[in-house]
């Protein structure tokens, strides 16, 4: 992708990094954005650079030591090979679908999150609740956006639906197709922002960058009629600059649909959105309930009484258990022998 030779706030540099570099390594490196990541190879953005460069990164060491879209490296400015990634501010992960002794990496240095959704049989309150876990694990603000309102008899409703899924949720009804209803999401994306947009295929998140950028570069599908449906018209991650004048204009980062999405090392991020049903565990008689069948559960009191939804509790449940899995499954693969001491 080809930019113009932007400055370093403009690809969304802070503090947080430049803190990372001294200046003997600020003589001799030169801090890149990464644009895009295809096939080993990644496309990045900074004074003099902006075309793609192959990863020279060190073969040991597991996925997070990759760079992923929204990064920042230090470049050789001689050599232009990558002498290492700087720590992110957030990073956006999820085991490989199918192989969860794999990681598969989404974004890093990501401001805000976009959970797009569409009011068809997209509109999925458990989905929606997966990804809310995953912006909450990350320290990453949220906001719900739904598309395709004329889709739904109702939409208003499935507007306070989401609303009801955690307090003060940003949620946002546009037209993904219509500038004027769009525009109100470019609050989000100011000078040096970034925000992620994350859900199914067909939900319309390529509409809504194509819609924010006054561009139609990225290619997009019609959905199926049936059963509403995408097709994954993207399958590259990468980095769109938000029109703007010399000093405006964030970036906005399409990735492919994700209808299946695992949760690992994420116990913080479920103990957030589900803070409802996880204060009502600390009354459970013993501190090792499992909220199944022993006697003096808080949960179970709760549901009887009618203060807890019995379909929450159970995608708590759900959630907590997939994390405590994929995660143990996580900590075992990590301490496997030759696998320590390999982090940058």
């Amino acid at each position: 992708m080809e930019t113009p030779d932007l400055t370093l706030a403009q690809l969304g540099w802070k503090p947080f990094f430049s803190e990372q570099v001294s200046a003997e390594q600020s003589h001799n490196y030169q801090p890149v954005r990464v644009m895009s990541v295809h096939r080993g190879r990644v496309t990045v953005s900074g004074k003099g650079f902006g075309d793609s460069i192959a990863s020279s990164l060190p073969a040991r060491g597991g996925a997070e030591d990759r760079p992923t879209v929204g990064d920042w490296l230090l470049i050789d400015r001689s050599t232009r090979s990558i002498v290492r990634i700087l720590d992110r501010t957030s990073l956006f992960k999820r085991p490989t679908p199918g192989d969860d002794r794999r990681v598969q990496l989404i974004a890093a240095n990501v401001d805000t999150l976009f959970i797009v959704t569409s009011c068809n049989q997209d509109f999925n309150i458990a989905r929606i609740e997966r990804y809310l876990v995953l912006s909450r694990e990350t320290g990453v603000r949220p906001v719900v956006v739904l598309t395709k309102a004329d889709l739904s008899p109702a939409p208003d409703r499935l507007v306070d639906s989401a609303r009801a899924l955690q307090s003060a949720l940003r949620v946002e009804l546009v037209d993904g197709r219509d500038p004027t209803s769009a525009a109100r999401l470019a609050a989000y994306c100011g000078l040096g922002e970034t925000v992620a947009l994350v859900g199914s295929s067909g939900v319309g998140k390529s509409t809504l960058v194509n819609t924010l950028r006054g561009s139609d570069s990225i290619a997009t599908q019609a959905v199926r009629e049936d059963d509403g449906k995408g097709r994954h018209t993207t399958t590259v991650r990468e980095m769109h600059r938000l029109a703007g004048g010399a000093d405006e204009g964030g970036w906005l980062v399409d990735t492919p649909g994700m209808r299946e999405l695992q949760m690992s090392d994420v116990a913080t991020g479920v103990t957030e959105v589900f803070d409802d049903v996880t204060a009502v565990t600390l009354e459970c008689r013993f501190s090792n309930c499992t909220h199944v069948d022993e006697p003096g559960c808080a949960i179970h009191a709760a549901m009887a009484k009618g203060t807890l939804d019995f379909a929450r509790v159970e995608r708590w449940r759900k959630l907590a258990q997939e994390d405590a899995v994929s995660s143990g499954a996580a900590a075992a693969r990590r301490s496997r022998p030759g696998k320590a001491g390999n982090r940058r």
